[in-house]
């Protein structure tokens, strides 16, 4: 009976290490760089926005390759998806820039493994229409 216990045990033991190295195994975080929108963009109410971000270091097992876009501004995400259900290895996805007040200091939020920051980028409600130049300027 002894013997029975200690090998029913010890492959038990086996058994629970298989477990915690595969879980360990399936743990590797993603949090790629944000290569775009760069600090001090500028982008205007209803244009179309690429976000891009660095796949080359994506770890082989990776979490969760579900990705999703939110927006940011100071300390505040506002409560809905920009962009979501892509794969975080597509390294970009393109979306409408929300009708939010014009302002500076907004930041776009990648999920997926986990939330990284783009820099800060501006969200104007026009195009800003160029300075006049005086013919004697040219």
């Amino acid at each position: 009976m002894k013997f029975s216990f200690a090998l029913v045990a010890a492959i038990a033991s086996v058994a629970n290490a298989a477990v915690v190295n595969v879980a360990r195994a399936a743990q590797d975080v993603f949090v790629p760089h944000i290569e775009s929108p760069k600090l001090g963009d500028l982008f205007v109410v209803g244009d179309s926005l690429t976000v891009t971000w660095d796949t080359s270091n994506a770890p082989e097992h990776i979490t969760n390759t579900a990705g999703a876009v939110m927006l940011r501004q100071d300390t505040v995400t506002y409560p809905f998806f920009l962009a979501r259900n892509f794969s975080i290895l597509d390294g970009s996805v393109t979306f409408k820039v929300p009708d939010v007040i014009p302002g500076n200091q907004y930041q776009l939020v990648l999920f997926g493994d986990s939330g990284n920051f783009s820099p800060p980028f501006s969200i104007v409600s026009e195009a800003p229409v160029p300075e006049a130049v005086e013919a004697s300027a040219l």
